[in-house]
């Protein structure tokens, strides 16, 4: 039996998981500073599926891959640009060795680095970049493509169009906002929650949201936002452990499973469909997450 879409499962009105931070566990395993996360699927295969093993085993129902900087712009850093296919292709094969035929495989798909608004890329340049990640995706059996990080509605407009238009991949598309001193919530490009979101729907994202950048707390304000102005469209929120604090010159993301798990409820409530992790979460606040919305 064929695995539903994300998008019909939640409609039986469940709450799914999602998986927590890759960066981190990935530098516990020995990624080294200004070495390419992307670069594991191909030379460190095994590290890279147990990640997404460890998740699935904490209870998420969907994982992402190993591919938030895969897009060639990223992957040229280092000197692997040609190779952007081939990378992004194992990263959805070992997502789904360990996701197996019963969870879904989210894959990542960050920003590029390239901004529209000073002419460094055109819309077309950035597409096409999308649209060589997507169709890799999908080959490596993805369910979905996670589109996320993103602060420009330009460039997260041109990599859901890119996804849609090569694929049968459902998308998801998520922003980062940050909280003004006027108390609003806004992107690095200064885009708010419902433009963002109407933007990206109006593209054909089938899921919305936001990731990074905040907190469960936080989220809550900004899911209730989404969903005063639409009542339907799904959300995921990928939230941070907490806000970082600077500690002996270290950010440390100070939620516990438990901080976390506790407000997971009133997250669901606010509207949230799918809730995993961002930066500072592991596993164990994956379970917590998991348990506490059973």
């Amino acid at each position: 039996m064929a695995r539903q879409k994300i998008t019909q499962a939640l409609k039986a009105g469940k709450i799914l998981i999602s998986d927590g931070a890759w960066g981190t566990f990935l530098h516990k395993k020995g990624l080294k500073p200004g070495e390419c996360p992307e670069l594991w699927c191909i030379d460190r295969s095994d590290d890279v599926l147990d990640v997404a093993k460890n998740y699935i085993d904490a209870g998420a129902d969907m994982v992402e891959t190993d591919s938030f900087g895969g897009s060639c712009f990223k992957l040229s850093h280092y000197g692997l640009a040609d190779r952007a296919a081939e990378i992004n292709e194992a990263a959805a094969k070992i997502s789904r060795k360990a996701a197996g035929e019963d969870h879904w495989v989210i894959a990542s798909i960050g920003p590029t680095g390239k901004m529209l608004v000073t002419e460094e890329v055109t819309e077309e340049e950035l597409y096409d970049a999308f649209k060589t990640q997507a169709i890799a995706f999908e080959k490596g059996g993805a369910d979905a493509a996670c589109i996320e990080t993103m602060s420009d509605i330009g460039e997260a407009r041109e990599a859901v169009k890119a996804v849609k238009e090569n694929t049968k991949l459902e998308v998801i598309c998520t922003f980062t906002f940050e909280k003004t001193v006027q108390g609003e919530y806004r992107t690095m490009m200064g885009v708010d929650p419902v433009s963002a979101m109407n933007a990206v729907i109006e593209a054909g994202a089938d899921i919305v949201g936001a990731n990074c950048g905040n907190g469960i707390e936080r989220m809550i304000e900004i899911v209730s936002q989404m969903r005063s102005v639409n009542k339907t469209i799904p959300i995921l929120v990928h939230a941070n452990a907490g806000l970082p604090k600077n500690v002996d010159g270290k950010d440390v993301f100070p939620e516990t499973p438990g901080d976390m798990a506790a407000l997971a409820p009133r997250l669901a409530s606010a509207g949230a469909n799918i809730i995993g992790g961002c930066c500072g979460t592991t596993p164990e606040h994956i379970k917590a997450i998991k348990e506490s919305l059973s």
